[in-house]
């Protein structure tokens, strides 16, 4: 890696360790592999939503009450699938669209994230990927989503707290700093308005000194995610889209029609089906080699006072994430609660999405690292904490497209900590799709890209274990 390049600063490439390399040329040469899906089956769970957002969710709808024929069925009612339900009905009113959520819209990681509002996608952001033209559109794109974001939400009338004051990305490492000092001119000299901050600067913005640098994206920010999720589920309505909830589903039978089975036993029909399913898209069957179920862990702080706020010298409401692997991420709400989320991730063998046993040490850690970064808060507690299930890709890209073979099937995955914004670009992309209009997006790299290949049990646990305790001696600390 040259001087001009900044590292790999998130979790992106914890799942291209040696290790996990190496499982998976194991798996390719063993039948295992290939008969792991028929010896440990998915189970079809779904955790309730115990975060502090999900008490901004609206009243979950009643289940699908009978048996319907529609044009395009989106399975999924977060970001990804409210979006693309909107977006699709309100260019095309006379398409039959409806929604089908298992739980409660922004039940799963829509529900549950961290609240940054990031520009780029995971692997690309605050990344020198040799393509500046590419990456300028990708971060147009996205900076013109959140002005939409902030339009849709004007235009429903609820206040989902989009704040965009910016966002750090802090370097743990003075090494860190120094290479991150020559990303960001760079980045300026190919037109991105990145900023680089010292010590002092990352100070004055948000208290702590304790990180020698930090790359500042002026477009960035943060928001309420369930009051996004709102947002968007009011939008969706208003332009006729059905949506059902407590509709778990059980089956998808590709075919002209789709014929989709909820756990009641009602069936839709439908001539497009979008899995809007985040990190819970292998119990359908789809794109299991695709992504893995990393679960991740936030918690919350009751509110702060203002004497308590001057104390740390958080002044601005900005976001930020630090450039470790394993990376943590805080945040300040209107009303003064800080969060943090991140740390120590884990992954549950076979695709589970439920708390590992060992979730309390997760929370602990996470006041651990808040009273690191902020003394003053070593005895706060953290009123609230969860966990929640997000789709990683192996080298943390995305993908959007149709199934292979199955045009008529739809899906967005992989947004790897990015989807608080990248899920509803996807979204107007999906809602493109289904109308014919896939030139519009044809220069996208991300558009039908075949993910890497992840391994079938049990080299996909013996992978993810490897990498992760790899990446555990490995991290950057502080100086």
């Amino acid at each position: 890696m040259s001087q001009s390049e900044l590292p790999k600063t998130n979790r992106r490439k914890f799942l291209t360790t040696t290790a996990a390399t190496g499982a998976v040329a194991i798996a390719g040469a063993t039948a295992v592999n290939t008969v792991s899906p028929s010896i440990w089956k998915e189970e079809m769970e779904f955790s309730p939503n115990g975060s502090y957002w999900s008490q901004a969710l609206a009243v979950p709808n009643g289940p699908v009450p009978q048996d319907l024929d529609v044009d395009t069925a989106v399975i999924g009612g977060g970001f990804t699938g409210l979006s693309t339900a909107y977006y699709l009905k309100q260019s095309q009113p006379q398409r039959h669209v409806v929604l089908v959520e298992a739980s409660r819209c922004g039940n799963g990681a829509s529900g549950r994230n961290g609240a940054m509002l990031l520009t780029m996608t995971e692997d690309r952001y605050m990344e020198w990927s040799g393509e500046p033209e590419m990456d300028r559109k990708i971060y147009a794109v996205t900076v013109d989503n959140i002005e939409r974001l902030k339009n849709l939400a004007q235009k429903t009338g609820i206040d989902a707290e989009i704040e965009q004051n910016g966002a750090l990305q802090v370097c743990n490492t003075q090494e860190l700093a120094e290479k991150g000092r020559t990303f960001s001119e760079k980045a300026r000299g190919a037109g991105f308005p990145f900023e680089f901050w010292d010590r002092e600067q990352i100070a004055g913005a948000i208290g702590t000194k304790v990180y020698p640098g930090a790359h500042f994206d002026p477009n960035s920010g943060q928001l309420h995610p369930g009051k996004l999720v709102r947002v968007f589920k009011s939008a969706a309505e208003s332009v006729g889209v059905e949506i059902y909830e407590n509709s778990a589903v059980l089956y998808l039978e590709p075919g002209e029609p789709i014929r989709i089975t909820t756990a009641s036993g009602k069936t839709v029909k439908a001539r497009n089906a979008v899995l809007a399913t985040n990190a819970f898209t292998s119990k359908l069957g789809y794109l299991r080699r695709a992504t893995s179920p990393i679960m991740e862990y936030v918690g919350i702080t009751r509110p702060l006072s203002e004497t308590k706020l001057r104390e740390i010298g958080w002044s601005k409401r900005i976001p930020f994430n630090d450039s470790r692997t394993e990376v943590f991420y805080l945040g300040l709400t209107r009303e003064n609660r800080l969060h943090i989320g991140g740390g120590p991730a884990d992954y549950e063998f076979n695709n589970r999405v439920a708390d590992p046993p060992g979730a309390s040490r997760r929370y602990a850690r996470l006041a651990e690292e808040l009273g690191r970064i902020y003394p003053a808060l070593a005895s706060e507690p953290l009123e609230s904490t969860w966990s929640g299930a997000v789709d990683y890709s192996l080298d943390g890209t995305p993908s959007v497209g149709h199934l292979a073979g199955q045009e008529n099937i739809f899906y967005g995955i992989g947004f790897s900590g990015h989807g608080v914004n990248l899920t509803s670009v996807f979204g107007r992309i999906l809602a493109d799709l289904i109308q014919g209009k896939a030139a519009d997006w044809a220069w996208l790299p991300y558009l039908n890209r075949l993910l890497p290949y992840t391994p079938n049990e049990p080299f996909r646990w013996l992978g993810i274990q490897l990498a992760m305790n790899a990446v555990r001696l490995t991290d950057p600390a502080t100086p």
